[in-house]
């Protein structure tokens, strides 16, 4: 996890998941707490997200008192994931691969 160069917002790489969720959710609070209108996230080196790692993003971004979190470049599953489970939201928008 790294930040983003330029604007608000975070870059991972590898796979999300239960080994990595720790550094995913900080990476995440660190997002929340810079947050002002638009943050990104770029997930163009992330070979994979699970289910909780989805949660994470998802919660974080429903959580914030306003604007909206740009995913960029997500694997598949990413926007699956999210459209399965909170069908609607407005506050995450995929950029696709």
């Amino acid at each position: 996890m790294s930040l983003l160069p330029g604007r608000p917002g975070i870059h991972a790489r590898g796979e999300i998941c239960a080994v990595t969720r720790p550094s995913w959710e900080e990476a995440l609070s660190e997002l929340a707490r810079r947050h002002e209108d638009v943050s990104y996230v770029e997930l163009s080196d992330v070979a994979f997200v699970d289910v909780a790692g989805v949660t994470a993003l998802a919660v974080t971004a429903l959580s914030l008192p306003e604007g909206r979190v740009v995913v960029e470049h997500p694997p598949p599953q990413l926007p699956r994931v999210l459209k399965m489970f909170w069908p609607g939201q407005r506050r995450i928008e995929v950029a696709p691969r």
